[in-house]
């Protein structure tokens, strides 16, 4: 019985050891985790920024910030964002083909959600045609 009550003791150590543990890890929260750009003209490129907020105690590092296609490019904060820091993830979107759109950048990082899912939606309207009188 007492190697039991042991057995059980050193569980739930390990159990509240993790769970401080991850109550140190750096956390987002981000303004918004999507952008609708609306209606944009066909041939202009458009960009938003994403700014987040690091809510945990560790410093946050982005050790990768990968759009899902090569029509949108990410630009972000590569130095450690510090506890209740700021950083950014610039997002550049090449509305070349007229269409709807739905676009997901994946954030990997250190922090206790160490996979992000932003998004960019809208819709790339083409220019008029121009005609020659």
């Amino acid at each position: 019985m007492k190697k039991l009550i042991l057995l059980f003791a050193v569980v739930l150590g390990f159990a509240f050891n993790a769970s401080a543990q991850d109550d140190q890890k750096p956390e987002f929260k981000f303004n918004e985790e999507k952008h609708d750009f609306g209606k944009i003209p066909q041939g202009t490129p458009v960009t938003t920024v994403f700014e987040f907020t690091n809510v945990g105690v560790q410093p946050l590092i982005l050790t990768e910030v990968k759009p899902t296609c090569g029509c949108t490019i990410a630009d972000y904060t590569k130095t450690p964002v510090l506890k209740g820091a700021k950083g950014t993830i610039k997002i550049t979107y090449n509305a070349a083909v007229a269409s709807a759109f739905n676009k997901t950048i994946v954030v990997t990082s250190n922090a206790k959600t160490p996979t992000k899912y932003l998004n960019i939606v809208g819709e790339v309207v083409a220019k008029p045609a121009v005609s020659s009188k």
